[in-house]
């Protein structure tokens, strides 16, 4: 019998994932392998929910704890109020304490879902810090002294992140976004003093506030510390991922279903489910090699994005709802809508077109078969509608109906409120109030 590989090093692991886009030194590679780092990223607490732009990074701390360093989790609480100027077109809008405190609290709960905080985990043990904690009590000309003087104007105003903003006249950069990159690199520094941090990691927008932490620690502590970044994560056309028609998806249940999450990443196209797989999962490198085979051979299966979908909704809401979720799922695509309970039948309908018409509808001899089909889109004409009852394509509730005057009452309601009707895999949930 064939004995089982060997688990790879963490750095051939990032690199089979496309997890490194840039590193500050080459031999951080043989440090991630061969020693224990503290390493940490940052979060801007701009609402109270991390969404799924976020998720990458997260994965990176779990990523590193499991390989045996200590990862720290760093809410903006202090940078939050100001923003980072990378990537926008505008400033943001300052928040208050109050707003701040209740997003770092919604942060802090997922974050304990996805990596280790507990004493049990040792040496490895994560630590969410808030950089409000030091940055609010930092002296101005202290900072100055301190910090401001390791960096020339001009060497700041080269960051791609300010120079995007300074070539738009109509926008500009205000002094207070302008800071930004030095208060990262003091959170940096401070890191490195209080809790021998040797390792930022970001995302590759955050390239120049990172290697100005290190440059930072070079100059004023003559340490040699690192940066890894990630690439940026896009959708299969090149957009942002993580955006859908309805929004943002979170990672929070109450804005985003568990059943929703499921969903988005079950859509991710052929072009991109293996980066997918390879950045938001832990499976093994074999069986990633083979659901990329799956996909190149019998893409209409599905199968690399079943896997990716029930692998991330069990990492960030658990087994049981990640289960629910596939269940809803596998129902809405094999014509068994009407099986699920009400709750996730109730999840479904927002992913599913969907119209409410009155109760008194279902009065008297109640609503005729062939006009609900046209009134839901469902058929084009009456003509059309009677066409495909008689021909055994519509389904009422699951079950097919082949009688093209047949009318719908009060008993035909799941739930005593919803309705299902289908035209092949083709959907509509009419709910009744």
């Amino acid at each position: 019998m064939a004995s089982r590989s060997l688990e790879p090093s963490l750095s051939a692991d990032l690199e089979f994932r496309g997890l490194v886009h840039q590193v500050t030194d080459a031999s951080l590679q043989a440090r991630l392998d061969g020693e224990s780092l503290t390493a940490y990223i940052g979060f801007d607490p701009t609402a109270d929910s991390l969404h799924v732009g976020h998720l990458l990074q997260v994965l990176m701390l779990r990523r590193l704890q499991k390989a045996g360093h200590r990862p720290i989790a760093l809410a903006g609480g202090g940078t939050g109020a100001i923003g980072d100027p990378g990537g926008k077109t505008e400033e943001r809008p300052l928040l208050s304490d109050e707003e701040l405190a209740v997003n770092l609290a919604g942060m802090r709960a997922q974050l304990e879902r996805l990596v280790d905080f507990g004493d049990d985990a040792g040496r490895t043990r994560a630590l969410l810090l808030d950089n409000g904690a030091w940055l609010n009590e930092l002296k101005a000309l202290e900072f100055l002294r301190d910090v401001g003087k390791h960096f020339s104007v001009n060497q700041m105003m080269a960051k791609e992140s300010v120079r995007a903003r300074l070539e738009r006249p109509d926008q500009g950069i205000s002094f207070t976004e302008f800071s930004y990159m030095l208060l990262q690199a003091y959170d940096y520094l401070h890191l490195f003093d209080h809790f021998g941090c040797r390792l930022q990691v970001g995302a590759s927008d955050q390239w120049g506030n990172i290697t100005m932490g290190v440059e930072l620690i070079r100059r004023a502590r003559r340490q040699e510390v690192f940066g890894l970044t990630t690439p940026l994560v896009l959708k299969a056309d090149g957009t942002k991922f993580g955006k859908t028609e309805s929004g943002t998806v979170w990672l929070d249940a109450s804005r985003t279903s568990p059943f929703q999450l499921y969903q988005f990443f079950f859509r991710a196209e052929d072009g991109v489910v293996g980066a997918y797989l390879r950045y938001f999962t832990f499976l093994d490198h074999d069986t990633i090699r083979g659901l990329d085979e799956a996909t190149a051979s019998h893409p209409e299966r599905r199968e690399a994005q079943r896997m990716l979908a029930r692998q991330v909704c069990t990492l960030v809401h658990g087994e049981a709802e990640a289960g629910r979720a596939e269940s809803a799922s596998t129902a809405l695509y094999s014509g068994t809508l009407a099986s699920l309970d009400q709750d996730m039948l109730l999840e479904v309908r927002r992913d599913t077109p969907t119209s409410t018409r009155t109760r008194a509808a279902l009065d008297g001899g109640g609503l005729g078969l062939v006009e609900a089909l046209v009134e839901t889109g469902l058929a084009t004409s009456k003509r059309e509608a009677r066409t495909l009852v008689t021909q055994g394509g519509v389904y009422v509730n699951d079950n097919r109906v082949q009688d093209s005057e047949a009318r719908l009452g009060r008993p035909d309601l799941l739930f005593d409120r919803l309705l299902v009707l289908r035209k092949g895999r083709d959907y509509h949930l009419v709910s009744f109030e």
